[in-house]
């Protein structure tokens, strides 16, 4: 079965887009307007039709557009769209696959109202709403027996308060308009006197919008300021069948704590939710609780604390354990490698490690930079049929690939093999067959079937083949080499259309985040548009990374950045030995933890002709005082700055400035919690101009640290622009006179420094 899976992957690969090479053109940073990606699959019960979210940049090319489409598991059709709004996400089938429950957002007064639940059935119709919460509802679950919906909301019972109270002048001002619908001078000029005789309506209330903090996380990159009165509650409602059957959605648990992961008992009677009544758990190991309640109501049960950041529950087919993944954080680390667990559903039943000898990455995936950026979905274990074994996806070395995990044993039998990234997956009840989404270096992702009996696999969706069979992209090819300690490192080379191995070409070095993710066999619309316009992209997987055990990643603890500033040089080293690489014209790039070690290796090495850091950070120092989450336990630090502050300056770039040569372009989001500009780009900005150092600052507003992944699609292609725009500059000589003071000045083509010399990384 894996054979003939491998073989139907590799002829997918090499048919999928059989143009004429000489009919084809380059990739452009504009083709991502019409990229076309997939959320949120979901195979109906009896297996033989998938519902998911088609995400797509809408016509002003700032946002994105989701709706919910259909495609059978048979093959031979293609999908059709079931939801006609532009906000539709989270479609859950029904028990009996009659009806689908999703989320829909609507505009109000010109602005993106809250998610509410809706129905849709599949025997036709149009999809109606039946949820009207003011903060709007989201990830319903259906009971076994399909009569009811459990879900979430941040409603509290001020904002319902709220809600009737408006409700009721409205009604009260409608009633007034139909009783007296014309009046006579008279009586208006009788009705003038009188009302000035009455005191004036009271003034609307006031909502403040001021923040008091009292919590050292009090915000999130992507949510903004977090709102401790509302806590994020269960709810539950009746399912309704059509329009007109009016339902009342309760509320079904309260408190001031968070609660979610809900998922029904295999008799609807109980349902078990993940919460933990800790307001401050930033002073300890990360922990969840797991609770059930009553579907009928009452109060909730603890049933066990979990010393593990738990999530994505699923219940064995006796409903007698539940299966999850996470990483236990003892001791703490940098990085602590992700695991399957099983756990009784009895009280204070202690979870089993299924994967604790399996060294590589279980629930986790490479990295790309073209996931869904909308309704993107997420995954959860999924038990066979008989209980006996439990399917899930595992990153090793640059790939992720689904295997079987025997639950007596914990012995993986691998379903898929190649090069490749199954980034999410589903599975019809009975678990023989399987649908995922699958990314490779030219495919952004599609969805695939494959029936683990017969062996069988097919396609269901050819998304972005129309686009890609008109492009002239290449594979990237996959190098390894050792570092200074003998340690195995991967990497990839992405090279321009027509490569000739006997030309000089740029180079670009790309280092990821994170730092602990990895680059892999996943479509990098980046790099494929850097090799587009002329460079060789180098992106290595250096120490810190993942997919490579647990050893590996957690190396870099206490020293981060350091030893795998080495790894990178020396894979440079190792491109440059191929003979194809100008070694006048390097570059380097990277974002986030990339970002902070754009900024290292520009402070210890002096052999790039220019650097582009991106949402960085230059001071651990003010990072760790002003980023969107805390660094109370020592993962990457063994002491907070103030008790230990010289190994934070020691592993901070901006401690090493006076050494910087490299002229620097810094992209930076404006809401970026994450990495706060004020910790990174804004200082390197300022030390460099000081000391004459061609840089340039590029700001994007509205923007978070996600903005290369999911940001407005026009800043997406702007991010892009610039960051090849300051390569062309100093690599390729290229004038671009908006990254001058005075434009129409004489335009510099090269640093004033010598290539090649390399400084001692300083810890």
């Amino acid at each position: 079965m894996n054979l003939r899976f491998c073989l139907f992957v590799f002829l997918i690969a090499a048919t999928a887009f059989t143009a004429n090479a000489a009919d084809k053109r380059n990739i452009t940073e504009k083709d991502i307007f019409d990229f076309v990606w997939i959320g949120d699959t979901q195979v109906s019960p009896d297996g033989a039709r998938v519902a998911f979210v088609r995400v797509t940049v809408n016509e002003k090319k700032e946002g994105y557009n989701t709706s919910i489409w259909m495609v059978p598991t048979a093959g031979g059709e293609a999908p059709h769209r079931l939801t006609s709004g532009e906000r539709d996400s989270s479609p859950r089938w029904s028990p009996d696959g009659k009806y689908l429950v999703f989320t829909r957002v609507t505009e109000k007064d010109g602005k993106p109202d809250a998610p509410q639940l809706h129905m849709l059935s599949m025997a036709g119709g149009d999809a109606f709403s039946f949820t009207t919460l003011p903060k709007g509802a989201g990830d319903a679950k259906w009971s076994p027996d399909g009569k009811l919906i459990a879900f979430t909301s941040t409603t509290n019972p001020e904002d319902l308060a709220k809600q009737e109270k408006k409700k009721r002048k409205e009604d009260e001002a409608k009633q007034a308009a139909n009783a007296s619908p014309s009046a006579s001078p008279s009586k208006e000029k009788e009705k003038g006197a009188d009302s000035a005789a009455k005191p004036a309506e009271t003034e609307p209330e006031h909502e403040s919008d001021i923040h008091v903090v009292t919590r050292a996380v009090y915000r999130s990159n992507d949510e903004g300021y977090l709102d401790f009165k509302r806590p994020q509650h269960l709810w539950i409602v009746q399912a309704p069948r059509n329009a007109d059957e009016k339902v009342q959605p309760k509320q079904l648990t309260t408190g001031r704590f968070d609660e979610g992961d809900a998922t029904w008992s295999k008799d609807g009677a109980q349902i078990y939710f993940i919460s933990l009544h800790n307001d401050e758990p930033y002073y300890e190991r990360p922990t969840s609780e797991l609770y059930s309640i009553a579907a009928s109501g009452g109060e909730a049960t603890k049933l066990t604390t979990i010393a593990m950041d738990v999530g994505g529950l699923s219940l064995s087919p006796d409903g007698k354990q539940a299966a999850f993944i996470a990483s236990a954080e003892e001791p703490v680390n940098s990085y602590t490698q992700p695991d399957l667990w099983v756990l009784d559903l009895v009280k204070d039943a202690k979870p089993r490690n299924l994967t604790g000898s399996f060294d590589w990455d279980v629930g986790a995936s490479v990295f790309g930079d073209n996931a869904a950026p909308r309704a993107g979905g997420g995954n959860r274990p999924i038990w066979a049929a008989d209980g006996k074994s439990i399917v899930e996806n595992f990153a090793k070395e640059g790939q992720t690939n689904l295997g079987s995990f025997d639950v007596a044993t914990g012995a993986i039998t691998e379903i898929t093999k190649g090069d490749q990234a199954i980034v999410r997956f589903r599975a019809a009840p009975d678990t023989s067959r399987l649908v995922y989404y699958l990314s490779m270096p030219t495919r952004i992702g599609d969805l695939f079937f494959l029936d683990r009996v017969s062996g069988e696999a097919r396609q269901l969706t050819h998304s972005n083949d129309e686009l890609f069979g008109q492009l002239n992209l290449t594979e990237p090819e996959e190098i390894r080499y050792k570092s200074f300690d003998g340690k195995n490192i991967q990497a990839w080379l992405q090279k321009p259309p027509g490569f000739d191995p006997h030309k000089k070409y740029p180079l670009i070095l790309n280092i990821h985040g994170g730092p602990h993710t990895a680059y892999g066999f996943v479509f990098e619309h980046e790099f494929q548009w850097m090799a587009a316009k002329g460079y060789v992209v180098l992106y290595p997987n250096p120490r810190g990374s993942t997919s490579y055990g647990q050893e590996f990643g957690n190396v870099i603890q206490f020293h981060y950045p350091g030893d795998d500033f080495k790894d990178l040089m020396l894979g440079v080293d190792e491109a440059i030995k191929r003979g194809y690489i100008d070694e006048k014209k390097l570059g380097v790039t990277g974002g986030s933890g990339g970002g902070l070690l754009t900024n290292w290796v520009v402070g210890h090495t002096d052999r790039f002709a220019a650097a582009v850091s991106q949402r960085d950070i230059a001071s651990w120092t003010d990072w760790w005082y002003t980023a969107d989450f805390t660094l109370f336990q020592p993962t990457w630090f063994k002491a907070p700055p103030f008790q230990d502050p010289e190994d934070f300056k020691a592993r901070s770039p901006i401690t090493y400035i006076n050494d910087m040569k490299t002229p620097l372009m810094l992209i930076l989001g404006e809401t970026d919690s994450r990495t706060p500009p004020g910790a990174g780009g804004e200082q390197m900005f300022r030390a460099l101009k000081f000391r004459k150092i061609p840089t340039v600052m590029v700001k994007f507003p509205n923007e978070t640290h996600e903005l290369s992944r999911s940001g407005q699609p026009w800043h997406r292609v702007e991010r892009l622009q610039h960051i090849v725009g300051w390569f062309d500059h100093w690599l390729m000589g290229m004038a671009k006179p908006e990254y001058e003071v005075a434009p129409g000045g004489d335009v510099p083509v090269k640093s004033n420094f010598a290539p090649g010399k390399t400084k001692p990384p300083g810890n």
